[in-house]
């Protein structure tokens, strides 16, 4: 059977929906909370939908983790405050125990459950939540739209299958 038109054009949508890497996009995102905040370090924590964990799910650190961030992040405690709360949470650097100086915001996701994007390495002030929380609305509009084309994906793989079933 020869393929037709409309089985030409879901396979031009599925195509055209596939160029985005929901993965790579949150690297992208990962990597430019830094440079924007202009620290080396970033992040998303996922919370669970009941709040009682919290777990990294993206991390940006430069080559070697010279502040040991990755380790911080498991011994602090830091990833059950994100759990417990949906506000900012903001630490500051202490070099003598070896914190980092920590800034994280609730990226207001309306279709995930609750996730925050952080940045670490430095003292943070107002100025720099406010940008980092303005940084994570675009980046969860970014994300969501990322989710929605995998969406759209799976349903034109089922309008493919009911057509295919269908002999249309």
């Amino acid at each position: 059977m020869r393929p037709s038109r409309t089985d030409a054009v879901v396979d031009e949508l599925i195509l055209a929906f596939s160029r985005v890497d929901a993965e790579a996009l949150t690297d992208l995102l990962t990597w430019s909370a830094a440079a924007v905040t202009g620290v080396g370090y970033a992040g998303f924590v996922q919370v669970d939908p009941l709040g009682e964990l919290a777990r990294s799910v993206a991390l940006h650190a430069p080559r070697g983790d010279p502040l040991r961030v990755r380790a911080w992040l498991a011994e602090s405690g830091v990833l059950k405050e994100l759990a417990a709360c949906a506000r900012p949470v903001v630490l500051p650097r202490d070099r003598s125990v070896g914190d980092p100086g920590f800034l994280a915001v609730p990226v207001p996701l309306a279709t995930r459950e609750h996730a925050f994007l952080w940045v670490a390495g430095r003292d943070f002030d107002d100025v720099d939540g406010h940008l980092l929380g303005r940084f994570a609305t675009a980046a969860a509009r970014a994300l969501e739209a990322a989710s929605g084309m995998e969406a759209a994906i799976r349903l034109l793989r089922g309008v493919q299958a009911f057509r295919a079933t269908a002999g249309t």
